[in-house]
């Protein structure tokens, strides 16, 4: 009897949740899949209506088949390599200068790091685009004038851009949530290790950062899937700025593209398919990798 009370208030309690997952997540992603398998197809020599015909992984295979496609990819694992290693080390670094001894101000610099995440993306987006821009921003005349010369449109500026908005955004909050876990850790363990003559630094290294683990885990997934979406930052980059940014310089941007400029809706959903399966994999080799190193340390 009490088991069966047990049962039917967790059905209660977690039926909402249920509910939403259902109609916010496996129904879009039903829809896509279907939709990927269909493609639209005039009749005649042009001048007859359009039919929704079957196409089975057609789409797929144009999607695969198409090198924008594919080159988004490259830019991604460019992206990833580039951002998420700074991102990790900047963010605890910023955590772990704010939980030392020698840290002033915790609550204001906390404040101060954590305010970017407070702007919407595409507000960030564009304000970066400003201070980007010549004769338009103070941050390019400055570097001008002091002899540094570097467009932040051209092919080889377009990334480091956009990994610094992102950065820009996203640092701040990551260092919060490696914060809140430092303050979690024993402070008994930390004083043992002081009385036995460990330094500031051996004790951040060695101590700290192994106890926290698990948020770094977190975090890195969330960043590896997060960066898989790619897509605000270089969308605005792309609007207007004469960038090398183009309207299919990542997958996310490649759907968008297919979608709502040439109305593919067929390829748009198998492009997006082609990159939930990506992120999965991933998410399940990082997963993996920091489990096995868990299991040895």
């Amino acid at each position: 009897m009490k088991r069966a009370r047990t049962t039917r208030a967790a059905a209660i309690l977690l039926g909402p949740f249920f509910v939403l997952f259902t109609l916010a997540m496996v129904l879009p992603i039903g829809y896509a899949v279907w939709l990927s398998l269909f493609t639209e197809k005039q009749s005649g020599l042009g001048f007859g209506g359009t039919e929704t015909v079957f196409s089975g992984l057609d789409n797929y295979t144009a999607a695969l088949g198409d090198r924008a496609f594919r080159e988004g990819f490259g830019v991604l694992l460019g992206y990833c390599l580039f951002y998420i290693p700074l991102l990790l080390v900047g963010a605890l670094a910023l955590a772990l200068l704010l939980d030392s001894t020698l840290a002033r101000a915790r609550r204001f610099f906390q404040l101060a790091l954590f305010l970017p995440h407070a702007v919407p993306g595409i507000i960030a987006a564009l304000i970066w685009v400003y201070l980007y821009t010549p004769q338009l921003s103070p941050m390019v005349s400055a570097m001008e004038s002091g002899g540094i010369g570097f467009d932040f449109f051209s092919p080889d500026g377009a990334l480091p851009s956009v990994v610094n908005i992102a950065l820009w955004e996203w640092l701040g909050y990551n260092m919060v949530i490696f914060y809140a876990a430092l303050q979690a850790i024993d402070r008994s363990v930390l004083e043992a290790a002081t009385v036995d003559g460990a330094g500031a630094w051996r004790i951040a290294i060695g101590i700290k950062v192994p106890l926290i683990r698990a948020s770094v885990v977190m975090v890195a997934l969330f960043t590896v899937i997060g960066s898989l979406q790619l897509f605000t930052e270089p969308l605005i980059l792309n609007k207007g700025t004469g960038s090398a940014v183009s309207s299919t310089w990542t997958p996310n941007m490649y759907a968008y593209t297919a979608a709502f400029e040439r109305n593919d809706y067929g390829l748009a959903a198998a492009a997006s398919i082609l990159l939930a399966l990506t992120a999965a994999l991933l998410s399940f080799v990082v997963t993996r990798f920091t489990g096995r190193k868990g299991k040895k340390a």
